[in-house]
């Protein structure tokens, strides 16, 4: 690794919560921090532009569906990632882990790696744990995943223990092929609702000395309950002085629960799904439709609680028109919001972290959030 590539201090703990500060090479990521999903090269609705206005530092995209389309040779080409989509923050790209799951019935799993066949064109494309690496490196990426198996739930015990032995054999594999150039990599824990199996994936995957972790094999279809305990529990095997990333979460309740837990990285969809849909989170957590018909006359803003622009120029009855009248303008603007609210919340965190007053903050929100 370059330098101070991928260097984690942990600057103050208040219980198990945590102010950190991620060093990468585009850019010093400050945590406890929530990074929106690019997918494909783009945070749908949003320009870079408005993502740095709404205080965003890093994005996540994906490798398998940039794998697919462009592809690596027009991106690197281009000269890289973030050349490509004109972001200068740093990036974090999935290793296409997460699709082992989501496109089960179009994927074909060996020891070796894992078979695609293209969701586009149907077309096949090989994965293994060092082809992508070295793609997720080409691309300039800022932090790297490792290629893992993610299981849905509930699964038979039998595959969840067959999904951490692939996922340590392949993070050995991926950690060989790694350059250790300005492209950071991270293993993942994997391990269901198993906490014997959590315990012996952090085990094998801790000495291989990454930069930092994630907490994969959640959110997947177990209980919000569930979720908040294997989070814990799986964040207690992590080295202190690494990065803890827990994957696909996204709402405000769940990301008070996630850094409670001790985590530093999260991100999720949700967002930008949501503002899509119609859907608005709130600083209190909770969430609205706007297009029900009690905010057609509505004149009071989006969230009082908010200062983002959306907030501060249209009232509630203009966004529920652009809505119901079909105006692409209405998802843009939810989405810029509700990026903006969860990025906000993870400010606020970091203040009181720095102040040692977590246990105060988590308990307003979970308050009002119940």
């Amino acid at each position: 690794m370059s330098g101070n590539v991928g260097a984690f201090t942990l600057r103050g703990t208040s219980e198990r919560a945590r102010r950190g500060s991620l060093e990468l090479a585009h850019g010093t990521v400050e945590t406890p921090s929530f990074m929106p999903v690019g997918t494909v090269a783009t945070v749908k609705g949003l320009t870079p532009r408005d993502l740095r206005e709404i205080g965003s530092q890093i994005v996540l995209s994906n490798t398998y569906h940039l794998w697919l389309r462009p592809g690596g040779d027009t991106i690197a080409a281009a000269g890289g990632l973030h050349r490509f989509m004109a972001w200068d923050r740093p990036i974090l790209t999935d290793s296409g882990g997460f699709q082992v799951f989501s496109l089960e019935s179009q994927r074909r799993l060996d020891d070796d790696g894992v078979t695609f066949r293209s969701h586009i064109d149907g077309s096949t494309h090989r994965f293994t744990p060092e082809n992508v690496v070295a793609f997720q490196e080409r691309l300039g990426v800022d932090i790297a995943m490792m290629l893992d198996v993610c299981t849905k739930l509930p699964a038979p015990p039998g595959a969840i223990e067959d999904a951490v032995r692939r996922t340590t054999d392949w993070a050995r594999r991926g950690t060989d092929a790694w350059t250790r150039g300005a492209t950071a990599l991270f293993g993942i824990v994997q391990g269901g609702l198993d906490e014997r199996l959590r315990e012996r994936s952090a085990r094998e995957l801790v000495p291989l000395e990454l930069p930092g972790y994630a907490i994969g094999g959640l959110s997947v279809g177990e209980t919000r309950e569930e979720m908040a305990r294997f989070t814990r529990f799986t964040a207690e095997l992590l080295p202190a002085h690494k990065p803890r990333y827990l994957m696909g979460v996204g709402t405000v309740r769940d990301l008070i629960v996630a850094v409670d837990a001790g985590i530093d990285l999260l991100d999720c969809v949700y967002p930008t799904r949501s503002g899509r849909h119609g859907r608005a989170l709130l600083h209190d957590g909770r969430e609205i439709n706007i297009r029900n018909a009690t905010y057609t006359r509505d004149t009071a803003p989006l969230d009082p609680a908010c200062s983002c622009d959306v907030c501060l120029t249209y009232e509630r009855a203009y966004l529920s028109h652009l809505f119901r009248a079909g105006e692409l303008l209405g998802m843009r603007l939810l989405s810029y919001h509700n990026v903006f609210v969860l990025n906000d919340v993870m400010a606020q965190a970091r203040a009181a972290i720095e102040r040692d007053a977590w246990p105060e903050f988590r308990q307003e929100i979970q308050a009002r959030t119940a």
